[in-house]
């Protein structure tokens, strides 16, 4: 099955309308606490599908080392008035197989990312969604 159809199963956490924004090109800001309690927050490029968010980076970035440690990430995207910000889980894989499948989805969204042999995949399992009015699945509260 391919992502498109896979992705276009009803979510638990975003609305269609949410979906569909998270297939737009929108840059997101992907927070994480950083080892002194700051937080951490950077400009990423990230997918999402079934519950998943996911970000392609550089093994040794401070994201990855954050996330690692810290085990929680949020990701934020603002359009306008429009916004979704999810949060959870996060997970840090090198195997080539997760790493594929997370280019492959970020290239659908954005480009085709330049080659790094270092490249790792972020994977947010996301426990809370908050967005603009619209954005969430209808069992999910609205937050302002």
């Amino acid at each position: 099955m391919s992502h498109d159809a896979q992705d276009a199963a009803a979510d638990r956490f975003l609305s269609s309308e949410g979906l569909q924004f998270v297939t737009d090109y929108h840059l997101a800001t992907l927070s994480t606490l950083a080892d002194d309690g700051t937080i951490h927050s950077v400009p990423v490029g990230f997918t999402y599908a079934d519950g998943i968010a996911r970000v392609i980076t550089g093994g040794g970035t401070q994201k990855v080392l954050n996330a690692a440690r810290g085990g929680i990430a949020t990701i934020s995207s603002v359009d306008r008035a429009r916004w979704l910000t999810v949060s959870g889980t996060v997970s840090i894989h090198e195997d080539a197989d997760t790493v594929a499948d997370a280019v492959e989805r970020y290239a659908a969204r954005y480009r085709q990312p330049r080659v790094n042999p270092l490249r790792v995949a972020m994977l947010v399992e996301v426990n809370r969604a908050m967005g603009s009015a619209g954005m969430l699945a209808s069992n999910q509260p609205q937050r302002p």
